[in-house]
């Protein structure tokens, strides 16, 4: 059996104001297409004002998004390559 190395960037942008963290997260497929999903997150006005704790939400939410869009893709290319309905096992 012969083992092919195969590497995945993920990119993860955020825009931020005092209050709002918008996270874009995007991977670049091998085949050329790429996924796109967002996240965000809002700061309570009573909390502190830490910029790192709203892009680790923001962005967690993203990867989150990016993940389930990966596996509708995924699990739209099995139907298509084999004829059935596959079902995506959600965790």
């Amino acid at each position: 059996m012969m083992h092919t190395a195969v590497g995945w960037h993920v990119e993860l942008e955020f825009q931020e104001d005092d209050q709002h963290t918008r996270a874009v997260a995007m991977v670049r497929l091998p085949d050329g297409s790429e996924v796109r999903a967002h996240g965000n997150a809002t700061r309570h006005h009573t909390d502190s004002n830490q910029p790192r704790v709203g892009e680790e939400i923001a962005g967690a939410r993203a990867l989150n998004e990016l993940a389930m869009q990966l596996l509708t893709k995924a699990h739209g290319e099995i139907d298509q390559a084999s004829g059935r309905t596959s079902h995506p096992i959600h965790v």
